[in-house]
């Protein structure tokens, strides 16, 4: 498999990027960790006539904390979200998704922007970022701009970037005390694609829910707040004496396509046994 022929760049800076993105619009892919663009250009899914390499612009990596937020660059490798001890201590529903991250050859190159970027519903991080109500600080020839999270993926590998944009840093509020993380992923073998995958903080008031923002993947469409099911669980008494009314809620959520493999129905059923048995063992393993 080889691509298409294209041109090679590599700004130094945001300004000659967004030079780039200006004169060649469409016709230019950013390269970031590469770790999806370089198969679809093999493939030829894609046929840019330029590829712009950002990784030698300076201030786009790095994790720190800025008041009640974790600041993560947008060239920032997904080795270095899986060693930052600033993840661990502040956003365990991260540090424990991004284990998942596919295999340890391409935690070494991607990143976290790209995989945001990149909007694949079976990825881990968008629906990490969506449940953590983050936002994702983009920027242009007109300046920075920060977008909600919840607004940020609009559809299949469809988000809210402009003509022109880059990722610049993604913001993620700290997980607060009495909040509970949840993450579970179901798929064929560790580091595939998710074929169900949840993502989500719930705040507990001793064993009741207070809140819940919980984030589905794998079997939808793009990350977004599974609302009648957060919805469901307020008041809720952790363990579940009942799942019938959660399990009614996430069919108002959940409208899975079917995979190689696998029915919808058989996702919306894995969906209820991942969400009934993690949602239970908040209290056990917290």
């Amino acid at each position: 498999m080889k691509p298409s022929r294209f041109r090679y760049v590599k700004p130094a800076s945001l300004h000659e990027a967004f030079d780039v993105l200006e004169q060649f619009g469409d016709g230019a892919r950013v390269l970031a960790g590469g770790q999806s663009l370089l198969a679809g250009l093999g493939m030829r899914l894609a046929a840019p006539e330029v590829l712009m390499d950002i990784n030698g612009i300076e201030g786009l990596s790095g994790i720190r904390v800025e008041g009640d937020e974790v600041v993560i660059g947008a060239l920032t490798r997904h080795v270095e979200v899986l060693n930052s001890p600033i993840v661990a201590q502040h956003l365990p529903l991260v540090a424990e998704a991004i284990t998942h991250v596919a295999h340890v050859a391409v935690r070494n190159r991607g990143t976290f922007g790209g995989s945001l970027a990149y909007a694949d519903p079976a990825a881990e991080l968008p629906a990490c970022t969506v449940a953590h109500g983050g936002t994702v600080v983009v920027g242009g020839r007109q300046g920075r701009r920060e977008v909600r999270a919840d607004d940020f993926f609009l559809d299949i590998m469809q988000t809210a970037l402009q003509p022109g944009e880059l990722i610049l840093e993604i913001r993620l509020p700290v997980q607060r005390p009495g909040q509970r993380h949840v993450f579970a992923e179901l798929s064929r073998r560790h580091g595939d694609f998710a074929l169900v995958g949840l993502a989500g903080l719930v705040t507990l008031e001793g064993a009741r829910v207070a809140q819940a923002r919980l984030v589905y993947f794998g079997c939808v469409s793009h990350p977004q707040i599974a609302r009648a099911t957060s919805a469901a669980l307020l008041g809720c008494t952790l363990p579940l004496a009942s799942f019938d009314e959660v399990q009614r809620a996430m069919l108002q959520d959940l409208d899975p396509d079917e995979s190689p493999g696998m029915r919808a129905e058989t996702k919306l059923e894995l969906a209820a046994v991942v969400t009934r048995r993690h949602l239970n063992a908040l209290q056990e393993t917290h």
